[in-house]
């Protein structure tokens, strides 16, 4: 019971972190969209995966050296693949703001982070453990995909509130929460950013002889997938830089990184720290994984966390300012309902 305990509490902890990395960007003064999303994109994909490995893998240059080429190649083009996802993640929160915009997002990266590895396993390869299969015919499996389709009725409640706040609020209100707020292009970059960001939980499955690798060489189970997050990074930043760096070239925004009109100094505290609090989540999620060793348990765990700690901050910030009493009523319910959710996989887990 207690691995089971400590397994949510690093989710919960990932989850807070992916949750509350975005509030540094919005004190980011004077600087394009692009230029603090890819500074800050430098730390959480390149500097901090670098020293996380190097800090808990022993020889992890050596893992990936001796690592076979199709399980690099297959990390990393997941990785390539989530990057378009947080790409539009980031664009997700520019339009609809950081309840809104992860609730719509973190449904669908729940869903099918959750269950798309287990039903590829049953339909690709000749595992017997870890399948779709598998959790259908268990007690615990059982808990574990009801706890997903409750999360779900969470993530939809949220969602619901959402549209209600559309329609409840002056755009006065909107735009002074969310500044670029736009349902409709909030909407559309959603859908691609919740279906690509799954491509996270994938990059996790093809990479798991490198977690193997890490354990034989020594590392603590708990710090097993920081070598595999290194790759998956890789691919995020390969996406992300080339759009960010396409749209400096247009926008003729190179000068944010060198304008003394600016702070400089706080603009780049500022994106490191968003920068590292970003990576952080899967630095946690990959210790709360190895203690559950199931993909669906531990992305809508993580994927939970997060919708709950991110409308938390959207209360604080007054997202939801001059909407009524019954709409916030649903944003509860939505978290409740949600938290209830976290219970039923733990509970399964605890059964398995």
């Amino acid at each position: 019971m207690e691995i089971i305990l400590l397994g949510v509490l690093l989710h919960f902890i990932g989850g807070a972190a992916s949750g509350s990395f975005y509030i540094p960007y919005k004190k980011v003064s004077g600087w394009a969209w692009e230029s603090y999303w890819i500074m800050g994109g430098l730390s959480s994909w390149l500097i901090v995966p670098l020293i996380a490995a190097q800090l808990t893998v022993p020889g992890y240059v050596d893992i990936l050296r001796q690592a076979d080429s199709g399980t690099l190649f297959w990390t990393y083009l997941f990785g390539v693949l989530w990057g378009i996802g947080g790409l539009t993640f980031g664009l997700t929160m520019r339009y609809l703001g950081l309840s809104l915009g992860m609730s719509l997002v973190m449904g669908l990266t729940s869903a099918l982070g959750a269950l798309m590895p287990a039903l590829y396993r049953d339909l690709f390869t000749d595992a017997t453990t870890g399948t779709l299969t598998e959790m259908a015919a268990s007690a615990s499996g059982n808990w574990v995909l009801w706890g997903v389709a409750v999360s779900m009725i969470g993530i939809a409640l949220c969602g619901r509130a959402g549209m209600l706040k559309e329609r409840d609020v002056s755009d006065e209100t909107k735009f002074a929460s969310v500044s670029e707020f736009s349902l409709g292009k909030g909407a559309v970059v959603a859908v691609i950013s919740g279906v690509l960001s799954a491509c996270f939980s994938y990059g996790i499955a093809a990479g798991r002889p490198l977690a193997e690798a890490a354990v034989q060489h020594g590392a603590n189970s708990l710090f097993q997938n920081n070598v595999t997050f290194m790759v998956i990074m890789w691919g995020g930043l390969t996406t992300n830089a080339i759009w960010c760096l396409w749209l400096n070239r247009r926008n003729r925004t190179f000068s944010d990184y060198t304008n003394t009109q600016t702070p400089l100094l706080r603009n780049y505290l500022l994106v490191a720290s968003a920068g590292t609090l970003w990576f952080l989540q899967f630095f946690f999620y990959g210790m709360g994984e190895s203690r559950f060793q199931n993909d669906a348990s531990s992305w809508v765990l993580h994927m939970s966390f997060i919708i709950v700690v991110s409308n938390c901050w959207g209360l604080y910030f007054r997202e939801w300012q001059g909407t009524t009493a019954s709409n916030k009523g649903v944003l509860m319910m939505g978290i409740a309902v949600i938290l209830g959710s976290i219970g039923m996989v733990g509970y399964g887990n605890y059964l398995g």
